[in-house]
């Protein structure tokens, strides 16, 4: 047996190892995903439970630290990040982003800065320690500052009110909260890695890196982005155009990290608003999402749970996840709502737009992950966001159901008796022309008959 014939056998049995465990993910996954859907919750939710199952946390069948395959498992778990940085950046709407007004910004600003503060507060009031006290103290607080709004954006759909003033202002406020979130954890992680490594990069370097960095992806966005217009002119919806994209996207956040220490996320998310305004986009984003969908998504959300211990639980964890739940729900509606009541919204779409905002999902996991992967919080705080994405996401729905049947927005209903009438006056114009024309058509048979 020849040395090429022994590296190929080790391959194989590499492969064999991972087969089972990836096969068990994606199985539970699915499953639990349809489950949390079903109980009108995010897909998500059953994802991560399916890695608290088969983790160390209740069956322990897959070890993510095993030397056979644990390294594959994370691998593709850090994939699936940077591709749903890529995706986030490719759905956002650039134009509206540029567009929208100073309300939305402020309620933003003021989102992430309250629940930032409030978070920084809980984690020095419970006296966790993992060695840079500091740092996992901004972390925990950018972990409370993310929001997701999918869960929002489905129930105001449901409502109805998804297209009004309180609905825009939540969208564009979590776009603008989201960039803001990102760069918060790219400097905390960026601060934190070079006091790690014995480096004297001051707070002023990090800063003229960070700065250096979003030049730098402003030419190389500009090339690319008329290169990508160029080609698809030539190749309308083809594969190649997404395969390049997911190229630049890999590209992107390898310079971030290696160059400029950055979290190579950063890199990906700005790679996807670069290509945001292609006509493209939407394709583009699409078979991302495919990928993500079928098999880095559920392998990045189960590898949270995985990466969970029990061993590490105790009643202070428990006691910090529900200071840390109530904390971040509480301060995202003082935040974001006070705000809005600052810019002349009403106390009652004040409080809607600081509901609307109380959501945490992919976001929050993904800092959380930067975070532990950075060394600079422990694994147990998973207990801790875990729980806040579950109570956010259930009880968000409720609530804003709630406000809107104890105050609706009344413009929107008398828009929408409006445009009912107005399609009630154009289907009875259609079928009277209809009998109209069959009326003249039975006239000018008759007629010919005679």
């Amino acid at each position: 047996m020849d040395i090429s014939s022994i590296a190929s056998y080790i391959n194989k049995v590499e492969l064999f190892k991972i087969l089972l465990p990836l096969s068990l993910v994606f199985c539970l996954a699915k499953a639990l995903g349809l489950v949390a859907r079903k109980l009108q919750m995010p897909q998500v939710v059953g994802q991560i439970l399916a890695g608290l199952i088969l983790g160390p946390c209740v069956l322990n069948i897959i070890d993510i630290s095993s030397p056979d395959y644990g390294l594959s498992i994370r691998t593709i778990a850090e994939i699936g990040v940077i591709m749903l940085m890529f995706s986030a950046g490719l759905g956002t709407n650039l134009k509206e982003l540029l567009k929208v007004g100073h309300i939305a910004f402020l309620v933003a600003v003021s989102g992430v800065f309250v629940p930032l503060a409030g978070g920084v507060g809980v984690y020095y009031l419970f006296g966790f320690d993992n060695g840079s006290r500091f740092f996992e103290a901004l972390v925990m607080g950018t972990i409370l500052a993310a929001t997701s709004v999918s869960i929002t954006v489905q129930a105001l759909k449901e409502l109805g009110y998804l297209r009004s003033k309180v609905g825009n202002t939540i969208l564009s406020a979590a776009i603008i909260d989201d960039v803001i979130g990102i760069i918060v954890l790219t400097f905390v992680i960026s601060v934190s890695d070079s006091r790690e490594k014995g480096s004297h990069d001051s707070i002023e370097l990090v800063c003229l890196k960070v700065f250096l960095f979003f030049v730098l992806s402003f030419v190389l966005g500009f090339i690319f982005y008329r290169a990508f217009k160029w080609l698809e002119n030539r190749r309308p919806h083809t594969r190649s155009i997404p395969i390049f994209a997911m190229g630049f996207c890999f590209f992107l956040a390898y310079i971030a990290e290696v160059y400029f220490g950055i979290a190579e996320i950063t890199g990906a998310y700005a790679a996807g608003i670069i290509f945001c305004q292609l006509k493209s986009a939407r394709y583009i984003e699409e078979k991302i999402d495919i990928c993500l969908y079928m098999f880095f998504g559920p392998v990045f959300f189960a590898s949270v749970g995985l990466k969970s211990n029990l061993k590490g639980m105790n009643l202070s964890i428990l006691w910090f996840a529900a200071a840390i739940t109530v904390v971040a729900l509480i301060t995202k509606v003082i935040g974001c709502g006070l705000m809005a009541k600052l810019c002349r919204f009403s106390k009652s779409d004040s409080l809607k737009v600081g509901v609307g905002m109380m959501t945490r999902g992919e976001v929050a996991l993904i800092v959380t992950d930067k975070g532990i992967t950075a060394g600079i919080i422990d694994k147990s705080i998973n207990f801790a966001v875990v729980p806040l994405i579950i109570v956010s996401s259930l009880i968000t729905p409720i609530l804003l159901k709630v406000l809107y049947s104890i105050w609706p927005d009344n413009k929107v209903r008398r828009k929408k008796d409006r445009e009912s009438e107005q399609k009630a006056i154009t289907y009875t114009g259609m079928y009277e022309d209809k009998d109209n024309t069959q009326a003249e058509e039975i006239s000018s048979s008759a007629d010919n008959k005679e």
